[in-house]
């Protein structure tokens, strides 16, 4: 795992990353195009009953062409790291035994209630919408760290 300064430094001109919110019992995925500009929501995958989530994000990483992911990290609004961003950090130490690319860790605040939001102003019902929560959030992270990245 590298902080986000040698991540876009290890990371090709033209790559696509993908954006992880890593949650107790769902994984928000999310991918960037190649140009990272723009990220796009692209699954969630359910943790509960599924030990080889891993398999599933390695195929997402292959099938899409994928050289560096970003990771969620839930730090606390005063700046102090809870539980959650230990679970987020262990789960980015695990990824990265898995999957050998650049992985870095990205502060994800705002990113459940800002997907929330960006969601309510579509017109969907919420079962829809707590269903695409967690790419939307994986997106929005995704976001925060590519614009980052592009400046």
């Amino acid at each position: 795992m590298m902080d986000i300064e040698d991540f876009k430094k290890s990371i090709q001109q033209k790559s696509r990353l993908l954006g992880i919110d890593p949650g107790k019992n769902r994984i928000g995925i999310a991918i960037s195009d190649e140009d990272k500009l723009v990220s796009t929501p692209f699954k969630t995958i359910s943790k509960k009953n599924n030990p080889n989530f891993i398999n599933e994000i390695k195929d997402i990483v292959l099938e899409n062409n994928i050289k560096g992911i970003i990771v969620g990290n839930p730090i606390n609004m005063d700046g102090s790291e809870g539980p959650s961003a230990q679970s987020a950090k262990d789960f980015a130490q695990f990824i990265s035994k898995n999957i050998s690319i650049p992985i870095a860790m990205w502060d994800e605040r705002l990113s459940t209630e800002g997907a929330f939001n960006i969601s309510s102003n579509l017109d969907i019902n919420v079962s829809k919408k707590v269903e695409k929560l967690d790419q939307n959030a994986a997106s929005f992270i995704l976001q925060g760290a590519i614009d980052y990245i592009k400046r």
